[in-house]
């Protein structure tokens, strides 16, 4: 499914236009990621949790070992299932 599939799902349930639709999916997915990029998790019940996780430093190497480099710390996101979306 991708997005114009979610906002026509979205229309279909809600009564809403595709335009209103698009817009509300708009507002929550840009609710979400200022959240998570503020540093914030954000838990929806029924569906899932976005986390924020740390990656630690890491070392790695080009694929014939030829040169090694080291991968910085980084932020990233991370959506935890509700245990009924995972055993599906």
């Amino acid at each position: 499914m991708n997005k114009s599939d979610l906002v026509a799902a979205i229309a279909e349930t809600s009564g809403l236009t595709k335009a209103d639709a698009a817009r509300a999916l708009d507002a929550t997915t840009g609710a979400i990621t200022g959240a998570l990029a503020g540093g914030d998790n954000v838990a929806i019940t029924g569906f899932g949790s976005f986390l924020v996780r740390d990656r630690a430093d890491v070392l790695a190497a080009t694929h014939k070992q030829v040169q090694r480099f080291k991968l910085k710390h980084l932020k990233y996101q991370h959506l935890k299932q509700v245990n009924y979306l995972k055993n599906q």
